[in-house]
């Protein structure tokens, strides 16, 4: 079957270079996938590559997904219904719409029908009987998860792991799970993984990447690190902030303080720290999400 869904194009690798690094032997570089697409950037489109080919093949004609008022996977579903002319839907956790919010007002303008709904049903998400019954409702739509972690999202993430230089260790933001899970399945065993968790008490999340890749149940080359998440999912201190705006000044390096931001924060710490080896080269991926920076400065917290 004809794929109608690829943008065909690879992100570039940023190396960067400073005296932390040169006084212990370390070289760090940074898979720049917030360059992959202007609409729909990062681990969002690795996720969602797959699964529109999916789409495709179970012929459905429209996307159905979750997520928060200002989810990076919101507008990156929108985009992508934007580009490939699809009919895009979004359960918003709500109860209300704020239509001033930046993320939903470019869901808007990409003509994504938005549903918001109590927190209370939000919750059911996952619940199987409120997916059969939201399939009834929405016939033509094939429903994507909240975050955009499933099988299909893995293959995309895994097929990351291939375009990389060669590296001993390879770091990501962990937000859902996915991204983290198909860098496992893409990556070999000699490498070192870790995840920077993002949200508070995100030990359950060990089960979930297992769940998803068959490779991290097995494997004992990767893990997820709890303790970075700077107060919890979309919280962040003054000194992460402000470690943000350093690496855009000093190294060009744009960050936002929720994903990337806070995986690039812990990374440095860790070196610091002397965490990694004299010689090693890792590689972080910046994981895109840049379009939260504006629903920051909505919310006056930037």
């Amino acid at each position: 079957m004809l794929n109608l869904f690829n943008i065909e194009k690879d992100s570039p690798v940023q190396h960067i270079v400073s005296e932390c690094l040169k006084k212990r032997n370390i070289r760090l570089s940074i898979k720049r996938d917030d360059l992959l697409h202007p609409l729909i950037s990062g681990n969002k489109w690795r996720k969602l590559k797959y699964n529109l080919q999916h789409m495709q093949a179970t012929n459905k004609t429209q996307l159905l997904t979750f997520g928060g008022a200002f989810s990076n996977h919101i507008h990156a579903c929108a985009g992508a219904g934007k580009l490939f002319n699809i009919k895009t839907h979004a359960i918003i956790r709500g109860p209300n719409l704020d239509i001033n919010n930046p993320t939903l007002q470019f869901a808007k303008q990409c003509s994504m029908d938005l549903h918001a709904v109590t927190r209370i049903e939000y919750k059911q998400r996952q619940d199987p009987d409120y997916l059969t019954q939201l399939q009834a409702r929405f016939p033509h739509a094939y429903i994507i998860p909240e975050g955009g972690s499933n099988t299909y999202a893995l293959a995309g993430c895994a097929e990351l792991t291939k375009s990389l230089p060669e590296h001993d260790y390879l770091v990501c933001p962990t937000g859902s799970g996915g991204t983290l899970a198909g860098l496992i399945e893409g990556s070999l065993e000699t490498t070192q993984l870790l995840g920077v968790a993002v949200l508070k008490q995100a030990e359950y999340l060990n089960k979930e990447i297992t769940a998803l890749s068959k490779k991290a149940a097995q494997q004992s080359n990767w893990q997820l690190l709890t303790q970075f998440h700077d107060g919890g999912y979309g919280k962040f201190t003054r000194e992460l902030w402000q470690f943000c705006q350093t690496m855009q000044q000093q190294y060009n390096l744009p960050l936002e303080p929720i994903y990337s931001g806070k995986m690039m924060y812990a990374l440095w710490q860790l070196i610091e720290q002397d965490y990694f080896a004299s010689g090693s080269h890792i590689m972080a991926i910046h994981t895109g999400g840049l379009q939260g920076l504006d629903g920051l400065k909505y919310r006056g917290l930037i």
